[in-house]
């Protein structure tokens, strides 16, 4: 399960982001640190493909993939160091594969600034210097544990220390640690390391409903910076998406539609997601379920068999494949057959997003 962490300062709409996404109440005010553990919510990865393919073969139930956001209180200047509620914050954002950066593009009296103006640019520096210099401290520490572990000429331990070094020297020109240029082998030995600015990030500008001139203004810096860093942006009304959530699921698009909007906030953060962490969907359908499973893209079949079950992966043979776009031009399982358009692939094949997948495998 993708596992994303929703950042930024005090009150730029993180928690009622939050909410909007998951329908999971966390608690929303108006006052800085108002998220004191983070709150963690679960939310169906939209994906029009599975209605169809129930409505092929008519299972007992349907199961989307899954994303996962977790909801970090807001960071400050000085929480690298344990200003705010600090460190035990950060902690949380170790965990993350991803770290979606909400950045305030609002402007209302009655929603406080923690620093009294609203101000993207430094409040995305603010947060991500923040983050750099937690990795320093954390690489620093690192280096001392392999200082006194490399006293014996350990290999690998030297080879990790010259990786932490280079980091180390990134890190200190203020840029974060993913932004060096970094070979497999390396990425490899940084892994453990859990560095928080290593994770890809997605910057969310939150806007204000019908402020056309203040949209364009922060949001076209957010967008900048972005574009800067090599990072995607979405733009979001968070207060939208609340009350798109309370409607029931059959009104939510014409709701969209009198708006004006074509896709919804969850979707365009998902998808945006999914996109920027390379990931795929392929599928599985049989009259007990049809699922959607959730893998990185260039995984092989064996491996893509692993994401149901380790016993798939260790003893698999081979997959019957058929694209979901075949079965919609085919009307039938039974028709892509007979057009040859089901195929039986072996350990080399790369799994496509939108296969549908059946594998054949030897437990013995």
């Amino acid at each position: 399960m993708l596992k994303a962490g929703i950042v930024g300062l005090p009150n730029v709409g993180k928690s009622t982001l939050f909410n909007a996404i998951t329908q999971a109440g966390a608690v929303c005010a108006n006052f800085p640190f108002c998220t004191i553990e983070p709150n963690i919510g679960v939310v169906d990865v939209p994906d029009e493909r599975l209605q169809f393919l129930s409505d092929l073969v008519h299972p007992a139930r349907i199961v989307p993939a899954a994303f996962q956001f977790v909801d970090i209180a807001g960071l400050v200047k000085g929480a690298s160091k344990g200003e705010g509620l600090g460190n035990q914050f950060l902690s949380h954002i170790r965990e993350v594969d991803a770290i979606v950066h909400v950045v305030r593009c609002f402007e209302t009296e009655d929603i406080v600034h923690v620093n009294g103006r609203v101000d993207p640019v430094d409040d995305m520096r603010t947060i991500e210097l923040e983050l750099i210099l937690a990795d320093i401290d954390t690489v620093e520490r690192r280096l001392e544990r392999c200082k006194k572990q490399g006293k014996g000429g350990d290999k690998k331990t030297v080879q990790e220390m010259d990786v932490l070094s280079l980091v180390r020297d990134v890190l200190y020109r203020e840029q974060p640690a993913r932004l060096g240029q970094w070979t497999a082998e390396q990425l490899d030995a940084l892994q453990h390391v859990h560095l928080i600015t290593m994770k890809p990030v997605i910057f969310v500008a939150n806007v204000n409903e019908g402020d056309a001139s203040l949209y364009a203004r922060h949001v076209d810096v957010v967008r900048a910076h972005a574009q800067e860093i090599g990072a995607p942006m979405v733009h979001i009304c968070a207060q939208i998406e609340c009350e798109l959530c309370a409607l029931p699921q059959e009104e939510r698009g014409q709701f969209l539609q009198s708006l004006g909007i074509e896709v919804s906030g969850l979707d365009q953060l998902i998808r945006t997601a999914y996109d920027w962490l390379g990931l795929r969907t392929y599928f599985t359908a049989g009259p007990q379920e049809v699922r959607a499973w959730t893998i990185r893209a260039g995984t092989k079949a064996p491996q893509a068999a692993g994401v149901i079950h380790s016993d798939f992966e260790r003893g698999f043979i081979r997959a019957e494949v058929v694209h979901v776009d075949a079965l919609r031009a085919s009307g039938s399982m039974q028709a892509a057959k007979e057009k040859g358009l089901v195929r039986l692939e072996g350990k080399e094949y790369v799994v496509h997003d939108g296969d549908v997948m059946h594998f054949r495998f030897n437990v013995s």
